[in-house]
């Protein structure tokens, strides 16, 4: 990549989108081409092929989706499945079209299947049935590695795809239904703390295990992949470290300095049980996360009780 280079970031608004925009910053480039969904409806292909033939972006980036926690995903299948697959089937075919020299597809850990060993390793995908309650998204994005892959078998283009492992960090979703799981925990505990509530209700047994990785730290993953990685073959982005959801509820309610009980709410879902990545592949390429997990939600709660937003 050259800094005179024009770089497409689809879904800047969003918490992917708006720290890969502040990396490309930070990195020199000065022709950071944006569209906020009001302006440009990726689900519609005329519109991004107008866009697309007028701007003539070099490289690309597919940080644009619908996306959710578990009830979210769970409540509104048709959506989640709809949305994403015309967002990367319009954004993927118009940079074939436009000769884009390069397409990074972001994926989601939620495309290998439920119960797949661990640590999850980029062979897995497809090895078996998928986690039912965000079976729509994982099978758009699944889809979405297919454009990719089949895009470049065809015609030649390189569209690689990287699976990141669960973000949080600035400019995440706090919506009390629809966020995921840290974030929805942070939105919890700091308003337990305001409102001096005795308690905090999680959802599930608690037990599940997942990793987290603050979302600076993928984007400087996606601008290392973007220079250095020129395969075919999908690669998880991830830290290797995992907590259980008690735990991380925990680590939370100390961090805000909230001292209510934490109570587990068995009778609703907990998904799969575990989400570790297996990052070898990009470790042996010489990229790592730096932010630890303690330091980056430190960090998250600065920028709350800096600007509330709930």
């Amino acid at each position: 990549m050259e800094k005179k280079d024009k770089i497409y970031i689809a879904g800047h608004n969003g918490m992917v989108g708006s720290s890969l925009v502040r990396k490309f910053i930070k990195e020199g480039f000065e022709s950071i081409i944006t569209a906020s969904s009001s302006k440009l409806d990726l689900r519609n292909q005329q519109m991004v092929n107008s866009f697309f033939n007028f701007e003539k972006p070099d490289y690309v980036i597919l940080a644009a989706a619908k996306v959710g926690g578990i009830h979210a995903n769970n409540t509104y299948r048709a959506d989640f499945i709809y949305d994403n697959l015309m967002i990367e089937s319009n954004v993927i075919h118009a940079s074939y079209l436009n000769r884009v020299k390069k397409l990074l597809f972001l994926g989601s850990s939620c495309i290998y299947p439920k119960l797949a060993p661990q640590p999850l390793k980029e062979e897995y995908l497809l090895s078996g049935y998928l986690e039912k309650t965000n079976q729509s998204y994982a099978i758009a994005k699944i889809a979405g590695i297919e454009l990719c892959d089949s895009y470049r078998n065809q015609y030649g283009c390189n569209f690689i795809s990287a699976m990141p492992t669960n973000l949080y960090g600035t400019n995440d979703n706090y919506h009390p239904e629809n966020s995921h799981v840290l974030p929805s925990l942070l939105r919890r505990f700091l308003l337990a703390k305001k409102n001096n509530e005795k308690s905090v209700t999680i959802w599930g047994t608690g037990m599940p295990r997942r990793e987290f990785m603050h979302v600076d730290d993928l984007a400087d993953a996606c601008y290392f992949l973007l220079n250095e990685y020129n395969s075919s073959e999908i690669i998880n982005i991830g830290c290797a470290k995992e907590i259980s959801i008690e735990e991380l509820s925990q680590k939370i309610a100390k961090l805000v300095k909230y001292h209510g009980e934490i109570i587990c709410d068995i009778s609703k879902l907990d998904g799969t049980p575990r989400k570790l990545m297996d990052i070898s592949k990009i470790t042996k390429l010489g990229w790592s996360s730096k932010i630890s997990l303690e330091d980056g939600i430190k960090r998250t709660i600065s920028e709350l009780l800096e600007n509330p937003i709930f």
